[in-house]
């Protein structure tokens, strides 16, 4: 029988907030994938083993850079989802280990559509949002009611996002951090930032002019207008 892949959230970045029915399946299959060429280096992998034992588990190292070459993107995808093919062939289970929740921006999907298509199973184990373990690391809400909320990719032309109603969460915000900081300061908004939720170097900020252009990818801003909130 073939085996399955399973993409799991492994939380933001606190080893404590990861599921239990994440640790089980960690455990439970043979080998784990991890979205880089070395997992010492890999984020998930360091959540991961904050929780669970993984010196003796495989582990399967799948190329992942951060580029919008949608050329190079679709060769690193295509050669992850054989290395992974060729182990579920053999019938072994593969968790790859995802940061935040598996089905928000998280570079397994890509994998997981191609591993669909070429017919072996597939099961997403949901991990804590970094944008809900931000708002609860700023003990406010995220929304209230019938407030609306919008999760933008910053980095991808987030200039219409400013406009629209409720709460904003600005995430994967990049070079974008100074320009965000400068249409929120002195406006009507309640605007905070988590970098590093859960992590070492963890740092809030409670106002725009807090911003700091030199915050790092691990960063999400969150803006709600005062008079909604």
């Amino acid at each position: 029988m073939k085996g399955i892949l399973y993409g799991v959230g492994v939380g933001p970045g606190d080893p404590e907030l990861m599921t239990l029915k994440a640790v089980r399946v960690i455990q439970e299959c043979e080998y784990i994938a991890v979205p880089a060429e070395d997992k010492n280096k890999c984020l998930s992998y360091k959540i991961a083993s904050g929780a669970i034992d993984l010196t003796n588990k495989p582990c399967l190292a799948i190329p992942m850079p951060m580029t919008k070459d949608a050329a190079a993107l679709e060769k690193y995808h295509t050669d992850g989802t054989n290395k992974i093919a060729e182990l579920l062939k053999q019938g072994k289970d593969i968790a790859f280990l995802t940061l935040g929740d598996p089905t928000v921006y998280a570079t397994y999907s890509h994998i997981h559509k191609k591993i669909e298509a070429e017919g072996y199973r597939t099961q997403i184990i949901s991990g804590i949002p970094s944008f809900c373990a931000a708002a609860a690391r700023l003990n406010v809400p995220l929304a209230e009611q019938a407030q609306e909320m919008h999760i933008i990719p910053a980095s991808y032309q987030p200039e219409e996002a400013l406009n629209l109603s409720g709460t904003k969460v600005f995430m994967k915000i990049g070079s974008k951090m100074e320009w965000l900081k400068e249409r929120l300061a002195g406006t009507n908004n309640s605007v905070y930032m988590v970098e590093n939720c859960g992590m070492e170097k963890e740092r809030v900020s409670y106002a725009a002019e807090e911003l700091d252009s030199a915050a790092g990818y691990y960063s999400i801003v969150i803006v709600k207008n005062k008079t909604e909130d």
